[in-house]
C-alpha cells in the first residue's frame, strides 16, 4: 500500500505541473507556444489527472472497501459441520486453492500471471491450512473474507469479492471455517495473496474489474431437495455461477477472462442420467469431452441429488 501510495502522490504532483504548464503555455505570446504548447501540456495534464482520479477510486476499492466488521464468531466445529465443510471445500475452494483441483488447500496459484493479467501484480490463491496466513485470523474474520471478499486488515480480495461463495448460507460458511480449522498445517510452495501494484489499483479504479456489490449481512439456504431453486444454491457452493454468470447463461469475454459458454442448451438435450454422466466423467454422451476450463472433476464430487437439482435449475427457465 505504501509504495502505491507515495506513485499516486508523484502522479499528482506530475498532474499540478503540467497543469501550472498548460496554463503558461496558453499565456504564452507566441501563437505556436499556444496552440502546441497549450495542446501537448493539456493532453498531458488530463491524462494525468485520469490516473490520479482512477488511482484514488482504486486505492479506495481496494484498501478501504465497504463491508462489515467482522463479527463476534466461534465456530463450534461439530462432526456434522467438519463433514459439509469437507463436502463443500472440495466442491468449490479446491478449484483454485488445492494442487492440480485436489487437496491439500496449500494455495500458490498465481491466477493474475496465468491468465494474462500479471501486469497488475499478484493475485495468488491463499494457503487455507492452519500453516497458512488463515491461522492468525479468528473466526469472524475468515467469514467475513469469505463473505465480504476482504483480508484480515481490510483490504479487498479481488476475485474473493467476484466469486459466488459471498452467497453461501451462514451455516454452510461456518461449516468451510470448521472444516479449515481441521486441517493439517500445509506450507505453500508459492507466495500467496493478493499485491497488486500501481497498476493494478488504477484498473480497479477505471472500472475494468467492476466494485463488487455489498454482501447480505445474513443468508439461510434453500430447502435441500431436487428443485431449481435447491440448484440454484448448489451451483452458488459449485462456483458453476462464477464462470457461467450469476443466471447460468453465460459470461462475455472480460480483463478477467474469456467468454464462458451459455450451459442450459447443453444440458436441456440431454436426459438426467445423461447429465450426471458428465459430471462424473468430463465426457458429453456424444464422446467429445470438456473443454480444459471444465473444472468437471470438482462438479464430480456432488451427490446424485445435488447434481439431479443442479440440473432442474439448469432445465427451468433462468
Amino acid at each position: 500500500m505504501f509504495v502505491n501510495l507515495l506513485i499516486l502522490l508523484i502522479v499528482l504532483a506530475i498532474t499540478v505541473f503540467f497543469g501550472r504548464l498548460t496554463v503558461r503555455a496558453v499565456k504564452a505570446q507566441r501563437m505556436w507556444v499556444k496552440i502546441l504548447g497549450g495542446l501537448g501540456a493539456g493532453l498531458l495534464t488530463l491524462i494525468f489527472a485520469a490516473l490520479s482520479f482512477w488511482g484514488i477510486k482504486g486505492m479506495m476499492t481496494v484498501y478501504s472497501p465497504k463491508a462489515e466488521s467482522p463479527r463476534d464468531l466461534k465456530v463450534d466445529a461439530t462432526p456434522e459441520q467438519i463433514a459439509r465443510g469437507e463436502y463443500i471445500a472440495n466442491i468449490g475452494c479446491v478449484g483454485c486453492h488445492g494442487v492440480d483441483q485436489a487437496p491439500p488447500f496449500k494455495g500458490g496459484w498465481n491466477m493474475a500471471e496465468d491468465e494474462g493479467f500479471g501486469f497488475m501484480g499478484q493475485v495468488a490463491t491463499e494457503n487455507l491450512t492452519p500453516g497458512g496466513k488463515l491461522s492468525g485470523y479468528t473466526d469472524g474474520e475468515i467469514f467475513r473474507a469469505i463473505r465480504h471478499g476482504v483480508d484480515k486488515d481490510g483490504n479487498l480480495l479481488m476475485f474473493m469479492s467476484m466469486l459466488s461463495y459471498r452467497e453461501l448460507s451462514d451455516d454452510d460458511t461456518e461449516a468451510v471455517i470448521a472444516y479449515l480449522r481441521s486441517l493439517p498445517a500445509e506450507t505453500a510452495d508459492a507466495p500467496t495473496g493478493d499485491k497488486l501494484n500501481f497498476l493494478g489499483v488504477v484498473i480497479m479504479g477505471s472500472g475494468m474489474f467492476p466494485a463488487p456489490e455489498p454482501a447480505a449481512s445474513s443468508i439461510d439456504a434453500p430447502p435441500a431437495g431436487i428443485t431449481p431453486e435447491y440448484g440454484k444454491y448448489v451451483a452458488t457452493f459449485g462456483d458453476c455461477r462464477g464462470c457461467h454468470g450469476s443466471d447460468m447463461t453465460g459470461t462475455p469475454a472480460s480483463p478477467a477472462g474469456p467468454a464462458v459458454p451459455n450451459p442450459r442448451p447443453f444440458v436441456g438435450s440431454i436426459t438426467l442420467e445423461e447429465f450426471i454422466q458428465s459430471m462424473r466423467t468430463g465426457v458429453r454422451p456424444d464422446g467429445t469431452p470438456f473443454s480444459d476450463a471444465m473444472p468437471w472433476q470438482s462438479a464430480a464430487q456432488m451427490t446424485d441429488d445435488d447434481l439431479a437439482a443442479l440440473y432442474a435449475y439448469l432445465t427451468a427457465n433462468p
